[in-house]
């Protein structure tokens, strides 16, 4: 049990970059730690997700100031998660818009999951001790709504259960500007803990039909042209069901966690494990995907500090065994 997270040993701070994809839209990044972006209209500004403290929501908001003197007065959370959301006291005061399922989900495991999340990846946490306690939307849709900041339309939506149910992307249209969130990974592992696999690959179907030019995901850099968009969902596609196909085929054998996650590992190493956070996503991802497909949970388990240890503990106890032999 002294084996700590992989993410643990992930101490060195990422390089920033601040990517300018339109007069209106521009893409916060740090080679695969969580991106934020960034949408200018007529006289305000929205940010899409806030960091994960308000402490490092300060360099988003300086660099924002970089590029225009119109005050940021909305956010807009892609997800629930803790690493998303907690920088929102930083952009006070703001309208903060989430979808239903984002809400539901907060109000049912919101402080289960900020806990666990700063227990497990601190490095993207720093300053914790300035957030103020949970974030909250002011505004909540239900499937879809236009967001308007003067003659600027941003078009904001839950297209469908993937990374979570409450999944919301953000469209700008005339430049066919895609804010995709935890949706869309770009040369990142994807985590899915608390992901609906079997919807995810419909869900992403949605988004390839908007034809992006260009695509902010949710971890890794900003995405530019057509091709390289498709590249992104498409990999976050096969990643997802290459993972779900290994983990279900193995639980119709009769095969234990263990057993499925050492499958899907070897199956999933050779292609994917140069990708950011392989080592610190795969357990959490492959413990839903071992739920999901045996159907016992429909929904995903609340994830807390000690099934965090323990599931931890258990797949990598296993995945060590059979590295010696």
């Amino acid at each position: 049990m002294n084996k700590k997270f992989a993410s643990h040993a992930d101490t060195e701070e990422k390089n920033i970059h601040f990517t300018k994809l339109s007069d209106r839209a521009y893409a916060y990044t740090a080679e695969g730690d969580p991106n934020t972006g960034i949408i200018i209209g007529d006289k305000e500004v929205l940010v899409i997700d806030t960091q994960a403290t308000p402490i490092m929501a300060q360099d988003v908001i300086a660099r924002v100031a970089g590029v225009t003197d119109k005050p940021i007065r909305h956010v807009l959370l892609t997800h629930y998660h803790a690493v998303r959301v907690l920088g929102a006291s930083a952009y006070s005061p703001v309208s903060i818009i989430a979808s239903q399922p984002t809400f539901e989900l907060i109000c049912e495991r919101g402080e289960q999951d900020y806990k666990s999340e700063v227990g497990r990846f601190p490095r993207l946490f720093r300053g914790v001790d300035s957030v103020p306690g949970l974030t909250w939307p002011t505004h909540v849709f239900s499937n879809a709504m236009k967001f308007f900041m003067g003659k600027t339309r941003v078009d904001i939506s839950n297209p469908g259960r993937g990374h979570t149910k409450g999944d919301t992307i953000a469209w700008l249209e005339q430049e066919r500007i895609l804010f995709s969130g935890d949706l869309v990974e770009y040369g990142a592992t994807p985590y899915s803990g608390d992901a609906y696999h079997r919807d995810w690959p419909s869900t992403l179907d949605k988004l390839l039909a908007l034809q992006p030019e260009m695509l902010v995901p949710g971890r890794g850099e900003a995405v530019i042209g057509k091709k390289k968009c498709i590249e992104a969902i498409e990999g976050t596609r096969e990643f997802v069901q290459a993972m779900f196909s290994s983990v279900e085929a193995g639980k119709k054998k009769g095969k234990s966690l263990s057993e499925c996650y050492i499958d899907a590992y070897t199956t999933l190493a050779p292609k994917y494990k140069q990708w950011v956070i392989f080592e610190h996503c795969l357990p959490f991802d492959i413990t839903r995907c071992f739920d999901e497909a045996g159907n016992e949970y429909p929904d995903p388990r609340i994830w807390t500090d000690s099934r965090d240890q323990d599931m931890w503990h258990s797949l990598q106890s296993a995945l060590d065994t059979v590295n010696k032999t």
